[in-house]
C-alpha cells in the first residue's frame, strides 16, 4: 500500500527535525509536491543528473538527499545549464526531491553519530553547538481508563526527560465535558448528548526537535477521536544542539594505525593528514563534511586528533605549527551514513514502498 508524500516527510522530520538545522540552511521539500504519492524512494548523498536517471530507471519518484539541489537563490532556470537541466529532468519525470542537511548532521542517528560508530568511539558527546533545543510543555486531557497507556507512550517517545530522569509528568484529575455533534464517532457517549467524563490532566515537557514524534505517540495512544491538548513554549533553557562528536577509541593506537582504520571503515583508498604517524591517539573529535573552522574547538576540548573533510592549505599549516593532528578522509565519507536512513525507512514502511540506496558514485575526486 503506497503512502502520500506528507507521510514520508513527516517521518523524515521526526528522524531529523528541521529545528536541528543551522539558520538559513536549505532543507525540506525542494522539488515537487507534498501530495505526490510515494511509489519508490532513492536515498543519496548528492542529487545529480545521474542520480535522477537512476531514480527514473528504478521507478523511484522520491529522492531523499543530503546536499541541497537548490542552495543559492536562482534568478533564472535555464535548461541549457547543468542546474536548469537537472531541475527540468526532475519536473518532467515527476521526481520529488527532499533534503535533510545540517538537521541530519545533528540528528541522534545522523551523520556524525554514524561516523563515530564506524570508528568505535565510546562516551561520545557533541562538541560544536549552534543553538538550543527549545523546551516545550504538553498538557493533554485523558480519560482515566487510558492514562497509563498515554503516559507510557509519551515517555517512550522522549517526553518527560529531566536530567537523569525520564518519563516525568504531573497529573491532576477533573471532569471533561463534550457534546458529540452530527457526524462524530465518539469513543464515549452518543450524538447530541452532553457527556461528563472523569479525566486526567497530564503535563510533561519535551524538546522541540521531538515535537512531531511526541504528538504522534500521543494521538496513537489516546482513545478520543479529537484529542484536547495544549502546547506551551517555556523560558527554561533546553539542551544545546550541535554537530560533530568527540569520544575515545577503545584503546590507544598510533596515528598510522588510526589512518588505516579510517581507510577501512570509511572505504577510502587515500586520505590527507597532518601530524606524526607515530603519535599515540585515543581521544578523537570528528565532524562530517567541511569542518576546518572547528579545528581549535576540537583541540581545546582535549582531542588528540580532529577528523573532518575539506581541510584547506592554510588551516593545515596552522595545525602543523600548533601541534594539532588532522585527518581529512574527504567530504564524501558522509555517503556511508545514508544506509542508516535507508534502514530506518525500511523499518517503518517495510513492504509499503520501495526504498533503496543510490549506487551512483557522486564523489567528484579521483585518486591514483
Amino acid at each position: 500500500m503506497a503512502i502520500r508524500g506528507a507521510e514520508l516527510i513527516g517521518w523524515m522530520e521526526a528522524f531529523a527535525s528541521p529545528t536541528l538545522a543551522v539558520e538559513n540552511d536549505r532543507i525540506g521539500l525542494q522539488v515537487g509536491s507534498i501530495d505526490a504519492e510515494v511509489e519508490g524512494v532513492l536515498v543519496t548523498l548528492d542529487v545529480t543528473e545521474e542520480v535522477v536517471d537512476e531514480a527514473i530507471k528504478h521507478g523511484a519518484n522520491w529522492i531523499v538527499g543530503h546536499h541541497a539541489i537548490i542552495y543559492q537563490p536562482m534568478k533564472q532556470i535555464r535548461t541549457d545549464s547543468p542546474a536548469g537541466r537537472l531541475l527540468q529532468k526532475c519536473l518532467k519525470h515527476d521526481i520529488q526531491v527532499y533534503i535533510a542537511h545540517t538537521n541530519l548532521d545533528a540528528a541522534e542517528e545522523g551523520v556524525n553519530t554514524v561516523l563515530a560508530e564506524k570508528l568505535g568511539l565510546q562516551g561520545c558527546r557533541t562538541f560544536v553547538h549552534h543553538k538550543q533545543d527549545q523546551l516545550k510543555k504538553l498538557v493533554v486531557f485523558v480519560p482515566e481508563s487510558h492514562i497509563g497507556e498515554v503516559e507510557h507512550a509519551l515517555g517512550e517517545a522522549g517526553a518527560g526527560c529531566v536530567g537523569n530522569y525520564s518519563h516525568c509528568s504531573f497529573q491532576t484529575t477533573g471532569t471533561g465535558t463534550f457534546l458529540p455533534r452530527s457526524g462524530a464517532t465518539p469513543y464515549i457517549g452518543e450524538e447530541g448528548v452532553l457527556e461528563r467524563v472523569a479525566e486526567v490532566r497530564l503535563e510533561t515537557i519535551f524538546p522541540e526537535s521531538k515535537q512531531r514524534t511526541i504528538l504522534s505517540a500521543m494521538h496513537s495512544a489516546h482513545p478520543y477521536e479529537e484529542v484536547a491538548y495544549d502546547l506551551y513554549t517555556l523560558d527554561s533553557p533546553g539542551n544545546l544542539i550541535g554537530m560533530g562528536k568527540i569520544g575515545s577509541l577503545p584503546e590507544q593506537m598510533t596515528l598510522q594505525a588510526f589512518i588505516e582504520l579510517v581507510k577501512r571503515v570509511y572505504h577510502v583508498p587515500h586520505l590527507r593528514f597532518v601530524g606524526d604517524p607515530n603519535r599515540m591517539i585515543e581521544k578523537v573529535a570528528l565532524l562530517g563534511g567541511a569542518g576546518s573552522r572547528y579545528m581549535r574547538d576540537a583541540a581545546s576540548q582535549g582531542a588528540d586528533l580532529y577528523l573532518t573533510g575539506d581541510i584547506d592549505f592554510h588551516t593545515a599549516q596552522d595545525a602543523l605549527v600548533e601541534g594539532i593532528t588532522l585527518v581529512d578522509p574527504g567530504h564524501h565519507i558522509e555517503y556511508i551514513t545514508m544506509q542508516r536512513v535507508v534502514d530506518r525507512l525500511q523499518d517503518t514502511f517495510k513492504d509499503r514502498i520501495r526504498i533503496q540506496l543510490s549506487q551512483t558514485d557522486t564523489n567528484p575526486f579521483s585518486f591514483q
